[in-house]
């Protein structure tokens, strides 16, 4: 039986605007490296393939695109990048992919800081770019002027074309911030560091190259500041829900993360995310694909969902999410999985709906469970992110063959 992949897409205290208010929540440890590394733990524990970190430039909000008054859910964050950085020692074989933004932030700098998570976690890292059509973190930066978006101009669409043209272009921003990325992170060949101390050569300067990158958002000439990563190049991750980012993740992701709400819709998503990588010709490996789904887990049956109930009611509202919920036990969401897999996934990213309760319920309920059926890992089988998820380590695109 082919085996699942499973990673946990960490935030706040939980993917419920009310998870800092259950009983087991830790909300006055957030902001602390601790309540982290505790929760990264207990992923490695299980033998997860990778943890994944939110971020974002504006206040977490409940509006679409405007900060809120809202006092009673959680409001800031940790950068994922450093947080992921001080993770990296403390960790071990799982995998660390922080989020950054890609529309106000240069790529030369995500380059080197992407770079440096591998380095420091010996081959773990993993980057996923997102875009940002809010008004409110434009106004962060003044490089772009964005229009406030409200719900109703959406729902009646009358935004469409606007926000269709606006996507296409940053979504064209971000797949040149990609190639960008990816080149720097080949600008040194793996061996341009001579550090020899007797002739006082540590580099060869003929093994670090310039990029040359000239596109319509970027000129970026290079080299890196950072040497060639471990993995030569981390793992690049999009989260994905229609055609134009189906293309961006096609044109430079090596996994995706698609939103199926059905074993259906499982096979409809992937068979257009197959189209994207022929529209835009991929080459080489396919996509990864992972889908997402929230997770409530309790091994008591409707014990899950009453949780769920009372953190609606705390709320003011019932959950809802771009993803499948789920409230049910371990072997239930085992069921799950295994017959969404059936249609062609290769994994999947659970939303842990309520931290530290449904990632240890996954850890110590569901792996076991998914074992049981000799559907998951007993052990790592390999020490890079990469390799967890058997892509190869790529070759540089610089490095040129010696003639003999």
């Amino acid at each position: 039986m082919t085996r699942l992949h499973l990673a946990v897409a960490l935030d706040g205290a939980g993917w419920h605007p009310a998870a800092w208010r259950a009983r087991d929540a830790r909300p006055a440890d957030l902001l602390s490296a601790a309540y982290w590394a505790d929760l990264v733990s207990e992923a490695e524990r299980g033998l997860l393939d990778f943890v994944t970190f939110e971020d974002a430039l504006g206040l977490q909000s409940a509006s679409i695109d405007a900060p809120d008054d809202r006092t009673d859910q959680v409001r800031g964050r940790l950068d994922a990048v450093l947080l992921a950085a001080r993770l990296a020692p403390l960790t071990s074989r799982i995998g660390l992919v922080p989020t950054t933004n890609v529309t106000y932030t240069e790529p030369f700098h995500i380059a080197s800081g992407i770079a440096s998570l591998d380095h420091a976690s010996r081959g773990r890292a993993g980057w996923r770019p997102q875009i940002s059509v809010r008004a409110a973190d434009a106004a962060h930066f003044g490089r772009r002027t964005i229009p406030v978006l409200n719900l109703d101009d959406v729902r009646d669409g009358r935004t469409t074309e606007f926000i269709g043209g606006l996507f296409r272009e940053l979504f064209g921003e971000a797949a040149d911030a990609v190639e960008v990325v990816r080149r720097l992170w080949d600008s040194w060949e793996d061996d341009a560091e001579i550090r020899d101390v007797a002739t006082g050569r540590f580099v060869d300067r003929d093994k670090l190259h310039y990029v040359d990158f000239e596109g319509r958002h970027f000129s970026v000439r290079g080299p890196s500041m950072t040497p060639r990563p471990p993995q030569g190049q981390p793992l690049v991750t999009a989260l994905a829900h229609a055609t134009v980012p189906y293309e961006f993740a096609a044109r430079g992701a090596d996994v995706v993360f698609v939103t199926p709400h059905s074993r259906a819709g499982t096979a409809t998503i992937l068979a257009e995310v197959r189209a994207a990588e022929t529209t835009v010709r991929r080459e080489g490996t396919p996509l990864r694909t992972f889908a997402d789904l929230v997770v409530f887990l309790d091994d008591a049956p409707g014990e899950a969902a009453e949780r769920k109930a009372r953190l609606d009611d705390l709320d003011g509202a019932l959950l809802a999410s771009d993803a499948e919920i789920f409230t049910g036990t371990p072997g239930e969401l085992a069921d799950l999985l295994l017959d969404w897999r059936d249609a062609g996934l290769d994994g999947f990213r659970l939303r842990p709906g309520a931290l530290p309760h449904d990632l240890t319920a996954i850890t110590t309920g569901l792996v076991p469970e998914l074992r049981r059926r000799d559907a998951f890992r007993t052990g790592y089988e390999a020490d890079t992110l990469r390799g967890l998820l058997g892509l190869p380590r790529p070759a540089n695109r610089y490095t040129t063959s010696a003639t003999p």
